[in-house]
C-alpha cells in the first residue's frame, strides 16, 4: 500500500505509527524495510526476521530483502524497523550482525539505509543509539501510538486490526440463517451442476455476481438465503468461481474469452438458466462498477505456481493466467476486487467446498494487495475447511515462496487503502 496524499512526517515516530497501517497490524517478530524516493516513502515490505543460523551469516537474507526492495525502480532510500523485544540484546542473539549485512547490500543496490530502529512491545529506539536520545530500556512506544500521524491515520478511517494468525474465523450470518442458506444451497448445487457447461447459464451467474457487486456494500446485510445460497453454489464449479475473480478484476469480457478458450461450454446442454428472480432483475438494472510476503506497492515474473493451465488471451484481452498472476490489465479494477471481497467475506459460512472456495478468493485478494500474511492466512483456513482444496494449496505454495503479484510489484498499479483525496 502507498501512503495517501498529504500526510506530512514530522519524525521516527510518524514513521513508525504508519507502519501498522500500511500492513492492517501491528508486526511482531518482523522486519519491516521502507523504500524512500527523495522525501517521500515508496514500498512496504515485512519479514519474519530469521533464526539463529540465519543471523550467523545472514548475506542471503540481506539479497533476499534488496531483490523484493529493488522492484521500486525510484528508490533512493531505505528505513528499517526491528519488531523484537530482542533489539536489546548483545552477543551471538543480537541482530548487529544482520543490520551490517543490510546496509552493505543495500548501500550496494543504490538504497542505502537512512534510518533504522528497535520497535518491541513497550520502547523503541535507534538501533546505533545507545545512550543520548535513546537510553536503555529506549523511549515509550506509546508516543507511536501517540504520534500526530497515527492519529490522522485514524482520523482518516484506518485502523490497526489483530495480526493474521490472531484473526478469529467468525460465521458471518447467524447459525439458524446459516442452515438455512446450507440447506438452499444444495437445492440450487443439484440445479446448477447438470448446467455447467451451459454458455447461457454462465452468462446468467456472471450476470448474478455482477448485479451484487454493483451494490452497496450494506445491500449484503439484508437476509437473503437464496441469493447467498446461490452464489455459494456457483462457487462449487470451478469455471465459474475463476470467471468471478477473473471479471472483478478485469471485466465480464476477459471473463467470458477465457471461459471460451478453456472449453467448458457444450451446445448439447439444453437446459434453461436459473438464478433468483430478484437479482436476475436487478443484474439488468444495474451496471457493473469498474475502476480504471507483505508487500505494499511495488515485481518480477513469478513461474512459482505448478500445474495451472490458463488460456493466453486473445488481442485486447487478458487471459486467466495474466490475471491471476497479476500482469493483466495494467491496473485491475480495485473498486470492484474490493466489493467481492467483502462478498466472499459474507459468502464464508463454515465448512465445505464453497467456504474453501470464498476463503482461496479473499486469499487471492490479498496477495493481490501485497497482503502476504493475510493471503497465508485465509488459505490456511480454506484449507481447514476443505483439506486438499487445489487452487488454495497452489496459491499458498506460491505466497510462502513469497511470490509479488505484479500488480502490488508496480506503484501506478498497487492498491491502495486510502485515495489521493482521502480526508
Amino acid at each position: 500500500m502507498t501512503p495517501p496524499e498529504r500526510l506530512t512526517v514530522r519524525g521516527p515516530e510518524d514513521i513508525l505509527g504508519f507502519i501498522p497501517h500500511s500492513l492492517g497490524y501491528w508486526p511482531a517478530q518482523s522486519l519491516v524495510a521502507m523504500t524512500m524516493q527523495g522525501k517521500r516513502l515508496g514500498a512496504t515490505l515485512r519479514l519474519d526476521l530469521p533464526g539463529p543460523a540465519v543471523l550467523a551469516d545472514p548475506t542471503v537474507f540481506a539479497q533476499t530483502v534488496c531483490g523484493y526492495l529493488e522492484a521500486d525502480e525510484n528508490a533512493d532510500g531505505t528505513l528499517l524497523a526491528l519488531f523484537t523485544n530482542n533489539g536489546w540484546l548483545a552477543g551471538p542473539d543480537c541482530y548487529d550482525a544482520l543490520l551490517d549485512s543490510l546496509e552493505w547490500a543495500l548501500a550496494e543496490a543504490g538504497m542505502p539505509v537512512k534510518d533504522a530502529w528497535y520497535v518491541g512491545d513497550q520502547y523503541w529506539r535507534d538501533v546505533r543509539c545507545r545512550s543520548g536520545c535513546c537510553p536503555l530500556p529506549g523511549r515509550p512506544v506509546q508516543e507511536i501510538r501517540d504520534s500526530l500521524l497515527n492519529t490522522e491515520m485514524v482520523f482518516r478511517g484506518s485502523s490497526v486490526g489483530p495480526a493474521p494468525e490472531q484473526r478469529q474465523p467468525a460465521c458471518p450470518v447467524p447459525d439458524l440463517q446459516c442452515d438455512a442458506v446450507r440447506e438452499a444451497e444444495a437445492v440450487w448445487s443439484a440445479q446448477l451442476d447438470p448446467r455447467r457447461q451451459s454458455r447461457a447459464q454462465f452468462d446468467a451467474v456472471l450476470g448474478q455476481w455482477e448485479a451484487v457487486l454493483a451494490r452497496p456494500a450494506g445491500h449484503l446485510q439484508r437476509p437473503s438465503v437464496h441469493r447467498d445460497a446461490f452464489l455459494r453454489a456457483t462457487l462449487m464449479i470451478p469455471a465459474w468461481r475463476d470467471a468471478v475473480l477473473v471479471m472483478a478484476a478485469a471485466g465480464r469480457a476477459a471473463a467470458a474469452a477465457g471461459a471460451e478458450e478453456f472449453g467448458i461450454f457444450s451446445e448439447d446442454v439444453r437446459l434453461g438458466p436459473l438464478a433468483p428472480a430478484a437479482e436476475q432483475a436487478g443484474a439488468e438494472q444495474t451496471p457493473f462498477a469498474a475502476d480504471a510476503a507483505d508487500y505494499h506497492c511495488f515485481a518480477a515474473d513469478n513461474p512459482c505456481v505448478q500445474g495451472l493451465s490458463m488460456p493466453e488471451g486473445g488481442a485486447g484481452t487478458p487471459g486467466y493466467g495474466d490475471v491471476l498472476m497479476g500482469h493483466d490489465p495494467a491496473v485491475p479494477q480495485w473498486h470492484s476486487l474490493d466489493a467481492l471481497d467483502l462478498v466472499l467475506e459474507h459468502l464464508a459460512v463454515p465448512g465445505g467446498p464453497p467456504a474453501a472456495a470464498a476463503l482461496t478468493g479473499r486469499g487471492w485478494i490479498a496477495w493481490c494487495r501485497g497482503r502476504g500474511s493475510y493471503a497465508a492466512a485465509y488459505l490456511d483456513e480454506a484449507l481447514e475447511s476443505e483439506p486438499g482444496y487445489r487452487l488454495a494449496e497452489l496459491l499458498l505454495e506460491m505466497v510462502r515462496r513469497g511470490a509479488l503479484c505484479g500488480w502490488a510489484a508496480r506503484k501506478e498499479a498497487a492498491w491502495q487503502k486510502f485515495g489521493p483525496d482521502a480526508a
